[in-house]
This record gives structure tokens, sequence and C-alpha cells, in this order.
């Protein structure tokens, strides 16, 4: 049994999926990557087999009953593959359909993101918004899966090469982003003709509830299998038949970079594809020419936004010698102004962290910094009261402490002062994480050398912004310990497909 917790109070009890459970889901999800790639706009009576797909999504009979689930009662019929086929724009218009059903419960969603994750109300609503975002960029991609015409040596001949789909895309989302991360993959690997196989995080179970049940009723209105899309509310056994799974081609893995390699090791075993969106380490390099308002301002949101929890939230604040004590007091009054408490009361900037287990962390994370030489400047607390609330926290620390070369998932900031870029850029790029980075400066020349070969090494090289933020646009995805997978926009797509070259 999970349990959906909201500070001290359960809120709802979740039966957790066993492998028989998972083994029937993904032979459903299995069979049903057969109609989504290859078959056709509407029903075919004539030379046509018949399948029955029993569930709208695929838990067990109390929990399908308490959210309202219900068997199909529609059947999806396969027809030969020289009749209709179900291409790549037609599938983008499910997933269109899919946005709209978001859109219409966009402040619903938002709030159940809120009440079992943690994050701030706007947050929630935002993050439900991506997923509506991702549902409109899938929209226009799935008539730009373009191949290639290239020259051949050969006299009349041409190559060509040409995109097909994978089959079955498994996704196994963080607590973090209970719902974003899946909409960065489903929605490209639906429109790619990919079925998805969904583990969300155990400690989210109602968000996954809610989003499997709204994109079941989408297929099932379309007369689709709602196997397509596939969820299970399980915890690492589901995860690790995921990844041993040979009727999975793409596993995409968010979560630590300890886990994440273990899935990564069990994948490549298989000969399987992996695509990790791992651990961040994330710093913003202050120059002495800076807006220094707009730095501090974008620290703030950076640092203390959903309670430090984000992957590319900045933990590491660089500033240079000149600027560095007017910085600090200036980011050190604006903490001071952070509104703690209930993440759904209007005004609230800092929610707690997401579980007790959390908060814990965080505390033996402090000792740590302490017995370090890391000096803090602000908090460094657990608050005692219901919920799992800390006081943002600010420690001046060496960059060569062992401590700042982890991740500690909360709201702590290591500051710490530099003489050159060159500096700066090798602090920045001197822990395991590569995923993303950002410079506050007016001059040109330092922007390109930032962005350039011997800038920064992260997947993510912002100027004149937070850390975090990303654009559904470009691809999203880190280096090094981060993982090397892109998700969401620019190519990204290529990952949820094969190429064919002829």
């Amino acid at each position: 049994m999970i349990s959906a917790v909201f500070g001290d109070w359960v809120i709802a009890e979740v039966v957790e999926a066993s492998i028989d459970d998972y083994e029937e889901g993904m032979k459903a999800c299995f069979d049903a990557s057969k109609i989504w790639m290859q078959v056709y706009v509407g029903f075919d009576k004539a030379d046509s087999a018949e399948f029955v797909w029993p569930y709208a999504s695929l838990f067990r009979d109390p929990i399908r009953e308490l959210i309202g689930c219900r068997p199909l009662s529609k059947t999806a019929r396969q027809v030969p593959l020289d009749s209709h086929m179900l291409p790549a724009p037609k599938r983008g218009d499910i997933v269109r359909q899919i946005g709209d059903a978001l859109r219409a419960r966009l402040q619903h969603l938002g709030r159940l993101v809120s009440l079992e994750m943690g994050k701030i109300l706007p947050e929630g609503i935002g993050e439900v918004q991506e997923i509506i975002d991702m549902c409109d960029f899938a929209v226009g991609l799935s008539r730009q899966l373009n191949g290639s015409v290239i020259p051949s040596e050969r006299p009349n001949h041409m190559m060509l090469e040409i995109w097909n789909p994978l089959g079955v895309v498994g996704v196994i989302t963080a607590f973090n982003f209970p719902c974003a991360v899946l909409g960065w993959n489903a929605c490209i690997a639906l429109v790619c003709g990919n079925c998805v196989v969904w583990k969300g995080a155990p400690t989210t179970p109602l968000i996954t509830i809610a989003m499997t049940e709204l994109i079941a009723g989408v297929l099932e209105k379309n007369n689709l299998p709602g196997a397509i899309f596939t969820a299970f509310c399980g915890g690492a056994e589901i995860g690790q038949a995921i990844a041993r799974d040979i009727r999975i081609p793409l596993v995409s893995f968010t979560g630590s970079s300890k886990v994440g390699l273990m899935v990564q090791q069990t994948v490549n075993e298989r000969f399987g594809k992996c695509l990790l969106e791992l651990s961040g380490n994330n710093a913003i390099i202050v120059m002495d020419d800076a807006d220094i308002q707009l730095a501090v301002r974008s620290v703030l949101f950076a640092a203390v936004g959903t309670a430090g929890q984000r992957c590319t939230t900045c933990r590491r604040l660089l500033l240079h010698e000149s600027i560095y004590q007017e910085f600090l007091d200036q980011l050190l009054a604006v903490y001071q102004q952070v509104k703690i408490g209930d993440p759904l009361d209007n005004g609230t900037l800092l929610g707690p962290l997401h579980t007790p287990v959390s908060k814990e962390n965080f505390v033996k994370g402090i000792e740590v910094i302490k017995s370090q030489g890391g000096k803090i400047l602000t908090g460094g607390y657990a608050i005692e009261s219901k919920g799992n609330f800390v006081q943002p926290t600010i420690v001046e620390i060496s960059s060569d402490a062992e401590v700042v070369k982890e991740e500690l998932f909360g709201p702590v900031l290591y500051v710490m002062k530099f003489k050159t870029l060159k500096d700066a850029i090798e602090i920045n790029n001197s822990v395991p994480q590569g995923l993303s980075s950002s410079i506050f400066t007016r001059r040109p020349e330092i922007i390109f050398k930032w962005i350039g070969p011997l800038g920064s090494d992260c997947g993510i090289v912002n100027v004149n912004i937070p850390t975090n933020g990303a654009e559904i646009g470009g691809a999203f995805g880190g280096e090094k310990a981060t993982g090397g997978g892109r998700e969401a926009g620019s190519d990204s797509w290529k990952q949820y497909m094969r190429r064919s070259t002829w």
C-alpha cells in the first residue's frame, strides 16, 4: 500500500502494483503498440481481427473504483497494413486532445500537484501548463518527423533516410516534477508512434492516477486502447522490471546519478537505450559588470524555488571579488523576506520539503557542511512545526570542500569568491554533474567565451537568467553525471525513433 501524504495527514492510500500487475499491463501495452504505430483512422469491420482492451488504466480494482476508472466498452480492430494507416499527424491530433483535456482541468491538477508534492501553487499550475505546452509542441512536430534524401555514389540510385517508431518507451519519473517530466517524454513518444509505460514516483500516486485517467479518457473517446498509455503506482520493483524488459527499447529515467547508473547498466546489458536525466549541481556566476538587482532576483528564484528540489536549482553562487559583499548583503536581505508556509496559500514562496526523510537529509547535510568549514550566513536549521519545513540557507564555503561536489536536495546555496573569468569557469566545471549553469554579465566577449568550447561544460548554458526555468523548445538535459540525455524540444524526438537508411 502506498500512502499519499500532505504534511502529517494521509490523504489517500493506493494499492501498489505487483509484478503480476506489471506483466498484465505490459502485455496490453506491447500489443497496443502494433495498433498505435500502424493502424486505422476509423473502424473497418471487414477483414479485421478484434482486440478487446479491458482497462482504461491498470490499477487494482479498489483504486480503479475509487477514482472512476472503468473497463473500456469499445473494441479496437486491427486493419490489414494496406488499409488506412494512422499517420503521425493523426497521432498528433490525439495529443492535441490530451492537451485540451489538461487545459480544462489546469487549476484542479495544479492544486493536486501542489498538495501531493509540496511545491507552491503557482509552480503546481505551471507544471501542468508545461505539459500542455509540450502537447502543443508535439502537435506541430507530428508534421515534421522528416527524413533525408542523400546523394549516392552509385549511378541511377539515391539513398533515403527515414525514421520509424521504437514500439514502447518506458518512462520513470521522480517526485519533484511528478507530471511535467512525463509530458516531456510521453508527448514526443506518442507522436513518434510509440506506446508509453510510465512508473510515477511512489510518493506522488494521486497525480499518476489522475494523469492516467485523463489520457485514457481521450484514447477511449477515439476508440483506441487505453493500454497505449499504461501507468503503474509502484516502487523499485516495477522500475527494475521496466529496466530489464526487452520489450521496451528505450527507458527514460529521472532521478539520482547513483540509481541512474544502475538503470543504465541494466538496460545496456540487454542492448537497450537509456535517456537519463540525473543530478544537477548548478552554478550562477556574477561578473563585476553584472546587473546586480537582476542577478539577486534570479539567484533567489533559482535557489529557493520548489524548496531547492529542482534538478536545475542553483546550488553554487560564484561572485566576483569586487562585488562580493555588496551582492551578498542584498541577497541576505531578500532571503529574510521569503514567506514560508502552506504551498496552497497566496504569497507563500517556500513550501515544505517533500517527505520527512528529505527534512532529515537537510539536517544531516548541514552538519556535514559545518564539519567541512562551511559558515552558515542565514538559515541552516529545520523549523519545529508540523510539516517538513526548513529555513532557506546560504553557506560561505571553499569550492574545494567535498560537500560542494555533491547534490543536497534542498534550499542550500553555497557562495564563494573568484578573481577571473577563467577561475569562475574552472569552479563551474569542477563538479561531477553538468546540468545547468548561468553567467551574469554585460560584456559580449565574456558571453561568447562562456557558451563556447572553453566555457561551461553543462548541457544548459544560460546568460543573465536563472539556472532553472528551461523552455520546452530547446533540448533539456546535461552532461557528465547528469546522464547525457535530452528531452523536450529541438531534435530530441530522434531518441524516440529508429533510423532506417536505404
